[in-house]
């Protein structure tokens, strides 16, 4: 038991028979014995371009009381969303062979992951242990062809398109539409390459596309702070939380659902499509406080924006 007298925490007590002071203590029971959950399958794209479903088993205990308890406020979600994107940014580099073969390895690789950060949470993770639910579209094995000319190109387009997908860790079926030939949106991005809006020019082209439907598909308002080149920083606020959307410069009125930290020129290729939110917070380019499903749901924008132009 964690006992907190007038704000401050005391050194554990119990098991057994504790004293409290009514009104003045404040406490919290741990369980230190080993304890379990589950990641719940999601889907993702291999390096080979298939598509599987893919969960997990993990095994936990709590070694120090005290830490869990100041550190992280629910232990077994903070857990889970750590277990979730380390298998999904180890899972990604790998081909399905590779992950149907070599499955036990991975979650032994997954645990020490894992453990380096919760280990400040006073939490060990005991067992890994991966489980493939589905395997929705087999390998793309015909992007690498027969010897010869033909075959090496075809060999460097696999080589580009397994990078694509690694970066883009997405865990919908759309990363399989990914890589088309180029059509007027392509030309489009490598003119913005050239000059790329400013940030008043993107909020500009947001507002048009705010709507209710929008508003119904999200639900959630965002706070975006942006560092600039000169090391300065920007917020802005989009807010689709009721009526027909909101967006503006300065901080939202009332609490944001997410508060999103991001480089100018990162929210850039967000809203230009050159970059994915998910792709984004796997490589470390998005950070975001709060709810990661709900900062996810920003790529709903990025569509409507797609779409009117």
């Amino acid at each position: 038991m964690i006992i907190f007298r007038l704000g401050r925490i005391r050194a554990p007590q119990g098991p057994g028979v504790v004293l409290l002071l009514p009104f003045i203590d404040h406490w919290q029971r741990v369980d230190l014995r080993t304890r379990a959950f589950n990641v719940p399958p999601c889907k993702l794209t291999s390096k080979d371009g298939a598509v599987i479903s893919m969960g997990a088993d993990v095994q936990f205990r709590v070694w120090d009381p005290v830490l869990s308890v100041m550190m992280v406020k629910d232990l077994i979600a903070a857990t889970r969303m750590t277990a979730q994107n380390a298998m999904t940014k180890t899972l990604v580099k790998k081909s399905l062979r590779e992950i149907q073969v070599e499955k036990l390895r991975i979650g032994e690789q997954l645990l020490l992951e894992i453990n380096d950060m919760t280990k400040s949470w006073g939490l060990e993770v005991d067992r890994v242990e991966l489980s493939m639910e589905a395997v929705l579209q087999p390998p793309r094995e015909n992007l690498v062809g027969p010897l010869g000319l033909d075959g090496t190109i075809q060999q460097l387009a696999a080589h580009f398109f397994n990078n694509t997908l690694a970066l883009a860790g997405t865990d919908s079926m759309e990363t399989v539409n990914e890589v088309e030939p180029p059509t007027a949106p392509l030309l489009t991005a490598t003119v913005s390459a050239q000059r790329k809006p400013s940030m008043d020019e993107l909020l500009s082209a947001v507002e048009p596309v705010l709507s209710e439907a929008l508003v119904a598909q999200v639900g959630a308002s965002y706070q975006v702070n942006i560092a600039l080149p000169s090391g300065t920083r920007s917020t802005y606020f989009i807010d689709l939380s009721s009526g027909s959307g909101r967006a503006g410069h300065g901080m939202p009125e009332g609490s944001p659902d997410v508060i999103l930290e991001v480089a100018e020129k990162d929210l850039q290729d967000l809203f230009l499509g050159d970059l994915r939110p998910l792709s984004a917070y796997v490589s470390g380019r998005l950070q975001v406080k709060g709810d990661l499903h709900l900062a996810l749901k920003l790529e709903e924008l990025i569509k409507a924006m797609k779409q009117r132009r």
